[in-house]
């Protein structure tokens, strides 16, 4: 009897490929703009380059949505948490 396995992400968000849907569409983007310049272009070296640089976007944006911390520049939590009003003067440490 075939089993089934359970769907259990279903409040995950869409991914394409590995990636999220706005960067998939940046992905995407960037290879019609790659097939333009092949299109348009006769050289070789230029096709190779332009797959070079299709995989290491594909790789880079990858390696973003596994670490998204890389570019998180604000801490995630406050440093203290109080129900103070801030009054503007500074009394030293709290």
């Amino acid at each position: 009897m075939k089993t089934f396995e359970i769907y259990k992400n279903i409040r995950k968000r869409a991914v394409i490929f590995g990636l999220p849907i706005s960067l998939f569409a940046l992905m995407m983007v960037a290879i019609l703009a790659s097939l333009l310049v092949i299109i348009f272009s006769f050289s070789f070296g230029m096709i190779i380059g332009i797959l070079i640089f299709n995989a290491a976007l594909y790789i880079t944006l990858i390696r973003i949505t596994d670490h998204p911390q890389l570019f998180q520049m604000a801490k995630a939590f406050p440093s203290i948490i109080s129900n103070k009003r801030n009054s503007g003067f500074n009394y030293g440490q709290d």
